[in-house]
């Protein structure tokens, strides 16, 4: 028998057991369909390979042939959500790495190479791209920025990017954004490595979407396995793609499993309920695309793209050059031509033409272009994500928009254009009396000097503005203190510091009325109901709240959620986890938004994001100060899927708007904050405290124990730590919150601010 044939043959017999074990994996297992079986005969025959006649080899091997093939066929008609997320975990997936080498012409990895790299989960390259008009080639440069799960797999992490590769990630995006080339973004992640240490997950994360929400160059992001925030880190972009057989989730089926069925640590998960988890969260491609949380499919074969799978990286090539394309596009000045050119591309994708192009588009933008992007990527977003109930008829919500329309009209003319006039009238008289007041001051120093030597004055305390009597009589509370009903018990209760500082037992009435929940001993922070902040943190009477109409809903239609939503709002009265409301303090106005724990634990969805994005949109219009109050968050509700996920770039994006036109935007945590909301738009605050004894973070002690195989301490989340490690700027206590904030609101925030 020819040696050159029984060498090919070995390479067949080999492909043919890859396709066998890539079946298994697709189906949780080797037991399915007796693959077990399939694959000891395609071993038996490799093994002896050389007892075989050519013919007879040849016989086994179509036979082999046609039964893999019936079974894949027999796969692809029915793929379950869950056998998607098995595909997109396989092993022999395409990677980053094959996208480099077979889309891109040519690139450079930085940052470092291999296990020398920082963070190597998260790959940066700088990349040329090349299209074909005619018989011309055109030739891009991109920044490729992605998480890399294979070529070399003991160091890449499994693709969960820690800190520090989604910092380098950042820094990269900045580089990008000065040399003025488009972003080309890979996701590849089941989530972020949950670790605190600086500049830590959540921080980090937060700064990334910050920081993407103004990017002034075409970002295009691809989603192949997006978990949660480690996909949302450098997943904030102007076209969202995802390959067909790829999922995006806000938390693993697993967690969710783990979750919904109270599983026990330790416990091994129920097969059916993590399947049934897959299906309810509404992972795939098609999924996401029906819930807009995407812009496009990239096809896949049926049982998904592999690492040569040469004919999807031709297709994958060509849709991020239109996807890019669209972006630049879209920010042209000539409407006629943009809309000819998009019509174009569009019937070319529709005849299959995945090589060449008809048209040239030149991807450097323009300072007015520019802008224009990022109206657009704004637009965009505040458009994704509406799963919520809005709870008053469709007349009254026309009239309340013409409300906020004419009141937007009154506060730019009243603190715009007066107040900029005003303002400047202001300053010509300072300077004027200043300069009088030197000219004076020459002539008459040499009188006072004399006048003072003959008839001294005694000395008197200098003062500080904040020091005067007028602004410390502000500190004397105004009307009687609102006591917890915790204070209605006739018992003791014990300090968990007792042992540590001999705290002694502490009576009820006297914790949860006088001392205001503190342990007057250590300063123990017991936790108190938000009713407690509403009552005593603002002015008597001046609390106003407003979008209580937009309610928490079921957009997925996940079982059993419509029967807790109901036990939610018998026993809240409320229709949400965040109350958003305007306040004073001391007689200054500001806007709050207030995530507590009585509804569903203080997790957001759909109907949180959105009333948090009207919250920033009002401070921004009245030109108020924004408190986030986050009484307790544990984090993105799971049940809304990517609805809930893509609460955390959208609110986001609005936090930046309003820090950008000059508002003061202060975080306050407390009891526990977790997750989503703190990896987003609570952590990107560049004023950020927390109450005392709160803990703060990105995953619980028993995620951490799960995905690092390491335990942590019991104060590993603790506020003290959190700002020793630079996650927050201070700690307050409770007793001082109403004071300390006040003097935050005098002492912080711009000129733009209507008190100012």
């Amino acid at each position: 028998m020819d040696q050159n044939y029984i060498l090919d043959s070995g390479k067949y017999l080999s492909g043919l057991q890859d396709r066998i074990i890539y079946l298994g994996d697709v189906k949780g297992g080797l037991e399915w369909g007796h693959l077990q079986d399939l694959l000891n005969e395609v071993q038996k025959i490799r093994r002896n390979i050389f007892e075989f006649q050519e013919k007879e080899l040849l016989r086994q091997i179509r036979n082999l042939e046609d039964r893999i093939s019936f079974f894949e066929a027999r796969v692809a008609e029915g793929l379950t959500p869950i056998e998607v997320v098995n595909i997109a975990r396989s092993v022999q997936r395409f990677t980053l790495q094959d996208i480099l080498e077979n889309v891109y012409d040519s690139f450079t990895e930085l940052g470092g190479e291999g296990d020398c790299n920082i963070d190597p989960a998260v790959l940066v390259a700088r990349a040329t791209i090349s299209r074909r008009v005619k018989n011309r080639i055109y030739f891009h440069q991109v920044m490729v920025i992605g998480h890399e799960k294979g070529k070399g797999e003991e160091f890449r992490n499994g693709g969960s990017a820690k800190p520090w590769g989604n910092e380098k990630a950042l820094r990269y995006m900045k580089v990008a954004e000065a040399e003025g080339i488009p972003i080309h973004s890979y996701i590849f992640t089941p989530g972020a490595y949950p670790t605190e240490d600086y500049p830590g997950a959540a921080q980090q994360i937060a700064r990334n979407l910050y920081q993407m929400a103004k990017l002034r160059v075409p970002v295009v992001a691809f989603i192949s396995e997006g978990g949660s925030g480690g996909a949302e880190a450098i997943g904030l972009a102007d076209i969202r793609l995802m390959a067909s057989r790829g999922y995006y989730s806000v938390i693993s089926p697993e967690g969710a499993a783990a979750i919904e069925g109270h599983i026990k640590e330790g416990e091994q998960l129920p097969r059916k309920l993590v399947e049934h988890c897959a299906e309810q969260l509404k992972i795939t491609a098609q999924d996401n695309l029906s819930l807009k949380t995407i812009d496009r499919i990239v096809e896949e074969p049926p049982l998904g793209a592999r690492k040569e799978d040469f004919a999807f990286f031709r297709r994958l090539r060509y849709e991020i050059i239109r996807a890019t394309d669209e972006v630049v596009l879209k920010t042209k000045s000539f409407r006629a031509f943009r809309v000819y050119a998009l019509k174009r591309q569009a019937m070319e994708t529709e005849n299959g033409i995945c090589e060449e192009f008809r048209l040239y588009i030149n991807w450097s933008l323009s300072d007015s272009e520019k802008a224009r992007l990022l109206e657009n990527r704004s637009r965009k977003y505040r458009n994704m994500g509406h799963g919520y109930n809005e709870l008053r008829q469709s007349v009254v919500s026309r009239l309340a928009q013409a409300g906020d329309t004419a009141k937007q009209s009154y506060y730019d003319i009243r603190y715009g254009l007066l107040r900029h006039h005003s303002r400047s009238v202001q300053k010509i008289l300072e300077e004027v009396s200043s300069e009088g007041f030197i000219f004076l001051k020459t002539v008459t120093e040499p009188m006072r000097a004399a006048y003072d030597f003959v008839f001294p004055k005694p000395e008197t305390p200098t003062r500080t503005e904040l020091s005067t009597p007028v602004r410390r009589s502000i500190f004397v509370e105004e009307w009687e203190q609102y006591i917890s009903p915790l204070a209605n018990e006739d018992r003791t209760v014990t300090c968990p510091n007792a042992e540590k500082y001999g705290c002694r037992d502490l009576w009820v009435p006297d914790l949860y009325g006088e001392f205001c929940g503190v342990c007057p001993s250590c300063g123990h922070h017991f936790p108190l109901e938000y009713q407690w902040y509403l009552e005593n943190l603002f002015d008597k009477g001046s609390v106003r709240e407003f979008n209580q109409h937009i309610a928490s809903t079921n957009p997925l239609n996940f079982h059993g959620l419509d029967a807790k939503l109901k036990k939610a709002v018998e026993r809240t009265n409320r229709h949400s986890a965040l109350i958003t409301f305007g306040a004073e303090v001391h007689g200054v106005k500001l806007i709050v938004a207030m995530l507590y724990s009585n509804f569903r634990s203080g997790t957001v969805g759909a109907a949180e994001g959105e009333k948090f994005v009207r919250a920033c949109d009002k401070a921004r219009t009245t030109r108020r100060p924004f408190l986030a109050y986050i009484h307790t968050t544990g984090g993105i509700r799971i049940h809304e899927g990517t609805l809930g996920v893509i609460q955390m770039p959208r609110c986001t994006l609005a936090v930046r708007e309003y820090i950008d036109s000059g508002g003061l935007y202060m975080v306050v945590y407390d009891n526990n904050s977790y997750a989503g909301p703190v990896a987003s738009f609570l952590g990107c605050s560049p004023y950020q405290v927390g109450i005392r004894s709160s803990r703060i973070g990105f995953a619980g002690p028993r995620v951490i124990r799960e995905t690092t195989g390491a335990d942590v301490p019991p104060d590993y989340h603790s506020a003290k730590n959190a700002l020793k490690r630079g996650h927050i700027q201070g700690i307050w206590d409770r007793r001082d919150f109403r004071k300390n904030l006040f003097e935050a609101m005098m002492t912080m925030g711009s000129p733009h601010l209507y008190y100012k």
